[in-house]
């Protein structure tokens, strides 16, 4: 399998990238949920299903936990969740605080691997290692584009734009 992309044309005509093509990712309308994680964990380990639905149902209620409690979380092979929040200004200090709060998400960074992807010598003829950071969860997805007739995800979820590049970084 692969992760699908169609062609999309930047239309914005404010853009310095207007007029050019895009691979934007398409998605299936359906989620993955509990359930079908479990199924396909329980062909990868000597874990029961039953087992497994357990541990997905607590996930969540062992995240907050930590994270009421100022922690990161990090799921190795996955990556980190942390707490996010965006607040309004205020002219002094006193008059800054919970009430200010507009808005609360979950940040994810994903985990990543240093790969070597070649050396350079400086002028003083040491040697300097080129790398990047691969993302683990990505690092050997293979991507193609969809034929079939599929529309984009109109919500913007994973940071996809018609400008192309990713945002953000991740």
């Amino acid at each position: 399998m692969s992760q699908k992309f169609i062609k999309l044309k930047n239309k914005n005509q404010r853009s310095t990238a207007y007029g050019k093509y895009f691979a934007r990712a398409v998605y299936d309308k359906n989620f993955v949920g509990t359930k079908a994680l479990a199924d396909f964990i329980q062909t990868q380990a000597s874990v029961k299903r039953s087992d497994v639905v357990a541990v997905l149902d607590e996930l969540g209620s062992a995240m907050k936990h930590f994270f009421e409690m100022g922690q990161k979380v990090k799921l190795e092979g996955i990556g980190i969740f942390k707490v996010g929040f965006s607040s309004i200004g205020a002219e002094k200090p006193e008059d800054c605080g919970a009430q200010n709060i507009t808005s609360r998400r979950v940040l994810f960074s994903p985990e990543t691997t240093r790969i070597v992807t070649g050396y350079s010598r400086r002028a003083d003829g040491t040697v300097v290692q080129k790398y990047a950071n691969a993302k683990q969860l990505l690092k050997d997805i293979v991507f193609e584009e969809a034929h079939e007739n599929i529309s984009p995800n109109t919500s913007n979820e994973g940071g996809e734009n018609n400008g192309g590049g990713d945002n953000g970084g991740n």
